[in-house]
């Protein structure tokens, strides 16, 4: 089974407040991807490849009304709390958080935790704190893990090193990975590998050999679990990573880095062609 995740991070913010949204009204930005994306990506064998899309909470009411009948579409939530409500138990007092049933209750099958992103707002909340413990963040994700499996939702989880820790990223991968999955139902989830160093203008890009040997070791670690590239797959990188046997897909954001940079739903159509070779 092949897996194309797409973060759409706050795709949805408009050039005049600093963002990329030349799609679409704000309102109509989710049904506007929906709706350009589902048909094209039904000509794929749905037993072979799933396709997921992570909106932001406001969206993902516009973007499951924007399904259609058999579409392969899958939604999914750009995280979730680490508690959760329950019948007879809190019954929502999480202000500013997203509690897995919400999502679920939403249309949501799967949910993103651990991406770089969250990884570094968590860790600059705690050195705050004067918390040193580089297991807390895996900690906390564990429970966000937890929480999301125990309302059915599937989990894509992410890991990787920075520059700094590249010399030990067998420890750095093997703590997140045995923290953050510890006690988790590994059947709902699938594992991608953001190689933190390589991201962003100017850096030099995870090569081949490179991103075989962490795919390697996250299978052996994990005992098989799907890897998906996360450090970006795109054009200039699809046709290599469909190369590698032990990749099983990759994570979409921006599908255009130049000009006026952002997500174009035709964009990220061609690199998903790219990646399955039609």
């Amino acid at each position: 089974m092949k897996y194309i995740f797409l973060n759409l991070k706050r795709f949805d913010v408009p050039p005049q407040y600093g963002g990329v949204n030349r799609l679409a009204p704000v309102e109509g930005w989710a049904r506007a991807i929906v709706e350009s994306t589902q048909q094209a990506l039904k000509q794929y064998d749905p037993a072979k490849v799933e396709f997921v899309q992570y909106f932001p909470e406001a969206h993902l009411l516009s973007a499951g009304a924007a399904l259609c009948e058999n579409s392969p579409v899958q939604l999914g939530c750009q995280g979730v709390y680490r508690a959760d409500t329950a019948v007879g138990g809190n019954f929502g007092a999480f202000t500013t958080n997203r509690p897995a049933s919400i999502a679920k209750a939403m249309g949501c099958g799967w949910v993103l935790v651990g991406h770089c992103e969250e990884r570094a707002d968590k860790n600059g909340v705690l050195a705050e704190a004067g918390v040193a413990d580089t297991a807390a963040v895996n900690r906390l994700l564990n429970q966000e893990i937890r929480a999301a499996a125990a309302q059915g939702l599937k989990v894509l989880y992410c890991i990787g090193e920075k520059s700094e820790e590249q010399e030990r990223w067998q420890e750095v991968l093997g703590e997140q990975l045995d923290v953050g999955l510890a006690g988790v139902d590994k059947a709902q989830v699938a594992i991608a590998y953001e190689p933190i160093w390589s991201i962003g203008p100017g850096k030099t890009p995870a090569d081949r050999p490179y991103i075989q040997k962490i795919a390697r070791f996250v299978k052996e670690r994990t005992g098989g679990l799907p890897v998906v590239y996360g450090g970006g797959l795109k054009t200039d990188n699809a046709e290599m990573l469909a190369s590698i046997p032990e990749i099983d897909g990759g994570l979409v954001a921006l599908t255009r880095f130049a000009g006026e940079i952002g997500f174009y739903p035709e964009e990220y159509l061609e690199i998903i062609r790219l990646y399955l070779g039609k």
